[in-house]
C-alpha cells in the first residue's frame, strides 16, 4: 500500500525573513491576480515567487516564470534563506481555527514523501477529474524547479487511530518548530520529526493503507507526468530516485478538525422563470415545505436558513428567490429515481446531494447543463449562506440553492467506487499553506 519516507525538508529561515507569515501563502489556485500582486509587495522572500510567478512583457522560452522560479529558489537556497533539514523528517502539521459561528477546530496531519502509484493500482485514489491547463502549468514549474512547493492534502483511515496517537504524543511533547499566525486567523503550526524509532512506526503503519486525495489532483497527475519524463529519460532508473515520491499532507479521516464546507449553488442569467412554476415541477421529485422568516435582517434570514438545512440533513435543499417573506426545503421522495436517471452510476455517486441536485432541478427544470455549467456564465458558488442571500436579494442572480456539505465518508466510497465526484462537490477547509517545508528532489 502506501509507501512513506522522511525528507530533508527546505524551510525558510527566520533569521534570515523576519515573521514567516510575510513571505507564505494560500494555494496557488485561489489566489487572484489582485492577490498576487500584494503577495509580491509583501516580502522579497515570498513564496509567491517561486510557486505562482508573475509573468513579464518579452516572456520566451529562456525566460520565463518558470525559470525566474528555479533561480530564485537556487539563489534562496544558497543565500540560506531556505535551509535544508539536517535529518531526514516527517513534519507534523496543525491548523487551528474558527468558523463565522465561533466553533474552533483543530485539524492534525503529518507531511511526508510519498511514491508515486498510477491510479489504477488502488492505493492512492482519486475523487475529482482534472483539466489540461492546470497541469499544463504545474509541469512546466516541475521541470525548471524539479522540486515541491506545496503539499497535496490527503485523507487515511486508521480505525486503530495509531498514527494519530504518535503524532499527539510528539506535539505533548515538543513545542512547535513554526507557529504562524496566518490568514483568516488561522494559527499553522509545524513540528519537525527526526526521531526514525517513531518514523519507522508511521512508516509500518501507513503501508497497510490507501490514501484518498482530498484537495491536490492536478498536482498529483502532474507528478506522474514529471516522473514518467524522467523515467524515461534515466536509463539507469532504480526506483528509488527522488521523482518517484511526491510530497503529501496526510490526515485521518476521523480527525476532529477535517471539515468539509457546502458549496451553495446561485443561479444566474437564465430565462426567467417564477418560483410557482419551478416549485410546481420539483414537486415531482420532491417534498416541498414553505417556512416564513422570523428575523427581519439579512443575517437573521441566513442564519435562519442555515438552521433548517443542517436539521433537514441530507437530500434536502434549501431554495430561495429572495423574495424576504419564505424560502422553501425540498425533500427527495424517492431515492431510488436516481438509480432510473443515473443507471450507469454506482450508488456511492448518485446518492451525492451534488448530484441529485443538478439532475432532478438544475439541468432539467432551469435548462442548466454539463455545457452551460463549463462556461461558468449561469452558476455561482459561495460557501456563505449570508453571501448567497445577499446575491439574489440584491438582484444580482436570480435564485438561490443551498445544501449540505459532501461528508468523508462519501469521499471514501466514491473513490473506492472508482467514480468522479462533479465539479465544485467538496471544499476542504482550511486549505493548507505555501511555504512551511519544501522538497528539492536533488
Amino acid at each position: 500500500m502506501a509507501q512513506i519516507i522522511p525528507f530533508k525538508g527546505l524551510r525558510y529561515s527566520e533569521a534570515k525573513v523576519g515573521d514567516l507569515s510575510k513571505v507564505m501563502t494560500p494555494p496557488y489556485d485561489i489566489i487572484s491576480q489582485t492577490e498576487q500582486e500584494q503577495y509580491y509587495n509583501m516580502h522579497d522572500y515570498n513564496i509567491i515567487r517561486l510557486e505562482l510567478g508573475k509573468e513579464e512583457p518579452g516572456d520566451n522560452e529562456y525566460n520565463n516564470k518558470y525559470i525566474r522560479a528555479s533561480q530564485y529558489l537556487n539563489s534562496w537556497i544558497e543565500q540560506q534563506v531556505l535551509i535544508k533539514e539536517s535529518q531526514p523528517s516527517l513534519y507534523i502539521y496543525q491548523q487551528k481555527f474558527r468558523l463565522s459561528d465561533g466553533t474552533e477546530y483543530t485539524r492534525t496531519g503529518f507531511v511526508g514523501l510519498v511514491r508515486l502509484e498510477e491510479f489504477s493500482k488502488g492505493i492512492i485514489l482519486p475523487h475529482e477529474n482534472t483539466l489540461s491547463k492546470p497541469k499544463a502549468d504545474r509541469l512546466q514549474l516541475m521541470r525548471a524547479c524539479g522540486a515541491n512547493f506545496s503539499q497535496i492534502f490527503c485523507l487515511y483511515d486508521d480505525p486503530e487511530k495509531g498514527v494519530p496517537e504518535l503524532l499527539n504524543q510528539h506535539i505533548s511533547a515538543n513545542a512547535p518548530d513554526i507557529q504562524v499566525e496566518a490568514i483568516e486567523g488561522i494559527t499553522e503550526r509545524l513540528w519537525v520529526m527526526s526521531d526514525p524509532v517513531i518514523i519507522t512506526e508511521i512508516q509500518e503503519s501507513m503501508a497497510q493503507k490507501k490514501l484518498y486525495i482530498a484537495d491536490g489532483h492536478h498536482r498529483y497527475e502532474t507528478a506522474l507526468t514529471y516522473r514518467n519524463e524522467q523515467i524515461e529519460k534515466n536509463p539507469h532508473h532504480t526506483g528509488n530516485e527522488p521523482y518517484n515520491y511526491v510530497m503529501m499532507m496526510m490526515v485521518e479521516m476521523d480527525d476532529p478538525g477535517l471539515l468539509i464546507l457546502p458549496t451553495h449553488r446561485i443561479i444566474c442569467g437564465i430565462k426567467d422563470i417564477e418560483s410557482k412554476e419551478f416549485l410546481r415541477r420539483a414537486g415531482k421529485y420532491f417534498h416541498i415545505e414553505e417556512y416564513d422568516f422570523c428575523g427581519t435582517g439579512r443575517m437573521e434570514r441566513s442564519e435562519e436558513i442555515d438552521a433548517v438545512l443542517k436539521k433537514k440533513g441530507l437530500h434536502s435543499f434549501i431554495y430561495y428567490d429572495g423574495g424576504y417573506k419564505s424560502f422553501f426545503v425540498l425533500s427527495l421522495m424517492d431515492p431510488d429515481i436516481m438509480k432510473e436517471r443515473l443507471p450507469d452510476h454506482d450508488e456511492s455517486y448518485r446518492s451525492l446531494d451534488v448530484c441529485i441536485l443538478h439532475t432532478l432541478l438544475i439541468e432539467p427544470i432551469l435548462g442548466i447543463g454539463k455545457e452551460q455549467l463549463a462556461s461558468q456564465d449561469f452558476v455561482r458558488y459561495t460557501h456563505d449562506i449570508s453571501e448567497g442571500v445577499g446575491m439574489v436579494e440584491d438582484g444580482i442572480c436570480q435564485m438561490a440553492f443551498f445544501m449540505n456539505p459532501t461528508t468523508v465518508k462519501q469521499v471514501k466510497d466514491v473513490s473506492l467506487a472508482g467514480e468522479k465526484m462533479p465539479q465544485k462537490s467538496t471544499y476542504f477547509y482550511p486549505k493548507l499553506l505555501t511555504g512551511l517545508v519544501l522538497n528539492k528532489m536533488d
